[in-house]
């Protein structure tokens, strides 16, 4: 059947997305987790975060590029790294420097009383679409009777950014309200598999480390 069809074409998709995820996790990350990590310490962020934000923008690629002229590892627009002070976007620190202060800026303007893991998600949608668009759609959503705080409500307002009978209710007009989405929901499946990944990686060093220790010689005249 059709619906058959579909499904088997997205379990296909998934697991090429699982093979060349994989495949950058060894290869790639390596290379850039310290600039995360250091990043993230200086933004009070964790560097998981900041890298599956990365990966969505450019599978950890300096030199990526789109064609509408963001370009980096962290996909920044040549006036959102002059603000933020990057003067080199296709440098790898310059651009996960950028891209992580970028992001704290969106979490600190969520308000406070919205708690995690809804502030993430707002702050991840901001991310993509700019935070007076997510206002927009914030303040449609309690138009339309849900609470503006609740990250699933205006998840399921965003797309009608980008339509007119919508947008032309908003301050800021017309943006890509869907796309915010599916980059949230992309980068949360990206830090879910990056979390997995670290974990597992540390209980397997922890699990060597252990058995290492268990095969070592007594020490001569120490008892069996």
């Amino acid at each position: 059947s059709l619906t058959e069809r579909y499904r088997r074409q997205d379990r296909e998709q998934d697991v090429v997305q699982d093979y060349f995820f994989l495949r950058h996790f060894e290869e790639r990350l390596p290379r850039y987790r310290g600039q995360f990590e250091s990043a993230a310490s200086e933004f009070k962020l964790d560097w998981r975060v900041i890298a599956a934000v990365g990966y969505q923008e450019s599978h950890w690629n300096p030199t990526a590029r789109s064609p509408t002229g963001v370009r980096g590892l962290m996909m920044l627009t040549q006036d959102t790294a002059n603000r933020l002070g990057v003067k080199d976007r296709l440098d790898a620190a310059q651009s996960i420097q950028g891209g992580a202060k970028y992001l704290r800026e969106m979490l600190d303007q969520v308000p406070d009383r919205i708690q995690m893991p809804d502030r993430l998600n707002f702050a991840l949608a901001a991310y993509n679409i700019g935070i007076g668009h997510l206002e927009d759609a914030r303040v449609l959503t309690e138009a339309r009777g849900g609470d503006p705080d609740h990250w699933p409500d205006v998840r399921a307002t965003l797309p009608l950014l980008s339509r007119a009978i919508w947008h032309q209710k908003t301050r800021l007009g017309r943006a890509p309200g869907g796309q915010a989405v599916e980059f949230v929901q992309s980068v949360g499946d990206y830090l879910a598999r990056l979390e997995w990944q670290t974990s597992n990686a540390l209980f397997a060093e922890e699990f060597a480390r252990k058995d290492a220790v268990s095969r070592r010689p007594a020490a001569a005249g120490t008892a069996p």
